[in-house]
């Protein structure tokens, strides 16, 4: 059976600002905790190709892939996919971002499957990708609140 996973997290920031930043590519190094490179490779209105390389694992092997995203700014919604699969049949992700009283409610929607041939299966991979979405949100999180709080102390607002 293929893999789904669906994980949301509130950040307390305005959608404008959540959106910009998780939607800057080349800047997810700072982002994100798992990508030592982000490599936007060509952009063509609202679709990036771009390379994502990871730090090395613990056996030292670095894995590093190219996925394409589309971005939907009306509908604050993005759908992505990853190009060079790996050990992937295929790999599809959806961002959806909504507003949420005070805050922004970011969703990620992955369905996947994994070769024959992978070191897991889907059912390892659903895990890992649910443990691992779970931490890079909650970072995602904390560093676009700590962005929010930086830019309305900048702006003479408090709050």
């Amino acid at each position: 059976m293929p893999g789904h996973t669906e994980n949301t997290v509130r950040i307390y920031a305005p959608l404008p600002l959540v959106w910009e930043m998780t939607n800057d590519v080349a800047n997810w190094t700072n982002l994100f905790t798992e990508y030592a490179k982000a490599e936007v490779l060509e952009q063509n209105g609202n679709t990036v190709r771009f390379r994502l390389t990871l730090y090395p694992d613990e056996e030292d092997r670095v894995w590093s892939w190219v996925s394409e995203r589309v971005m939907d700014p009306v509908n604050h919604n993005v759908t992505a996919r990853r190009i060079e699969t790996g050990p992937f049949e295929y790999m599809n992700i959806r961002w959806a971002y909504g507003e949420d009283g005070a805050a922004t409610r970011m969703t990620w929607i992955q369905d996947f499957a994994m070769k024959p041939t992978a070191p897991v299966d889907d059912a390892v991979m659903t895990e890992h990708i649910n443990n691992n979405s779970r931490t890079q949100l909650d970072v995602i999180r904390r560093r676009l609140e700590t962005a929010a709080r930086a830019t309305r102390v900048g702006s003479g607002r408090r709050g």
